[in-house]
């Protein structure tokens, strides 16, 4: 959901970049949690520019504990996600299903999904070890089976040919 980028202020405030439409779609989570387990609760959260925010967690009491989490990852838990729509994922229900091409054979797992600002790309990586980057758009991704742990690729003729590198 987000990620700690500094600290802000002396009473234990964090900036934080959130990896949701809005900053303050954060508010709606009382409680973050970090990989490591611990939790932490949301007491204010002050949008600032586009996708960042000010945010007092009940557990960081001062600015030397707030530096201390710089980079953590910040997520919530699944079952507090609003249901999505039709042709709506989650990254996390993206990463792990196996990559077909229109025959059915494997060419690779989802790796990742990143956005570089002009949309969203899919990273597949492939059994050689090489990955393969695609724009996440209905032309190259035409079927995204949840159910079944898979999605079907258009597969580019570079990949087709074993072509070593990433497409893009």
């Amino acid at each position: 959901m987000a990620a700690v980028i500094g600290a802000h202020g002396l009473k234990g405030e964090v900036k934080v970049k959130a990896f949701t439409d809005a900053a303050d779609s954060l508010k709606r989570y009382e409680r973050l949690h970090a990989r490591d387990g611990r939790v932490f609760t949301v007491q204010r959260l002050t949008p600032t520019k586009a996708g960042e925010a000010n945010v007092a967690f009940a557990e960081v009491l001062d600015r030397s504990t707030a530096e201390g989490l710089k980079g953590l990852e910040l997520f919530v838990a699944r079952a507090a996600l609003p249901g999505t729509a039709e042709d709506e994922f989650y990254h996390a229900d993206l990463v792990g299903l196996t990559a077909m091409d229109g025959e059915d054979r494997a060419i690779g797992t989802v790796k990742a999904i990143h956005n570089y600002g002009a949309g969203d790309v899919i990273e597949i990586a492939r059994a050689d070890g090489d990955t393969v980057l695609l724009p996440f758009a209905r032309d190259f991704v035409p079927v995204v089976d949840i159910a079944n742990a898979r999605i079907v690729v258009a597969v580019p003729e570079e990949v087709e040919a074993g072509e070593k590198g990433t497409v893009e």
